[in-house]
């Protein structure tokens, strides 16, 4: 069995990370369908209401509740489309990286590279901690997936050149 460098596992792990997020985004699209906003809005400040009276400021729960209220005001199909799709392009480019397609590489370089293009646009306007994290990992996904991709199509052109 071949050993992989701390590279390649770092590419896997964050890939997969990225498939779970694909993931969570497609049950979230469904859930935005099949439950209303408010009933969402409400769910969400129940499930956080103990944690927002130890403490009122906390980062993870304040951005929870905000993403639910405006979801709450936002258009529910828009919001539907928009996490189905990232979540179905996600999961399918995962897939074909883990299967190691040649062709999915770019791909998911060029879908992550309009993600943070629209993440930066996001920031301008309004400061997010979270988004910016997010942001700084697409990026780093970016540039692991840079590496394997001229790792794999180098030993590809090794395999295919007559001996």
């Amino acid at each position: 069995m071949e050993r992989r460098s701390l590279l390649d596992e770092t590419f896997r792990l964050s890939i997969i990370f990225k498939g779970m997020d694909g993931v969570l985004e497609i049950i979230g699209g469904l859930l935005v369908l099949w439950i209303s906003p408010r009933a969402i809005d409400s769910m969400v400040a129940t499930l956080t209401q103990y944690e927002l009276s130890r403490d009122p400021r906390d980062f993870i729960v304040t951005h929870v509740l905000s993403a639910s209220h405006g979801l709450a005001h936002a258009g529910k199909t828009l919001a539907a489309i928009y996490l189905l799709s990232h979540g179905l392009a996600k999961v399918a480019l995962v897939i074909a990286l883990l299967y190691n397609k040649l062709w999915a590489y770019p791909s998911m370089i060029a879908l992550l590279t309009l993600f943070v293009a629209y993440q930066l646009y996001r920031v301008s306007y309004a400061y997010s901690l979270g988004l910016i994290l997010l942001t700084l990992f697409d990026v780093f996904v970016i540039w692991l997936t840079w590496k394997e991709y001229k790792k794999n199509k180098l030993g590809q052109a090794t395999l295919a050149k007559p001996h």
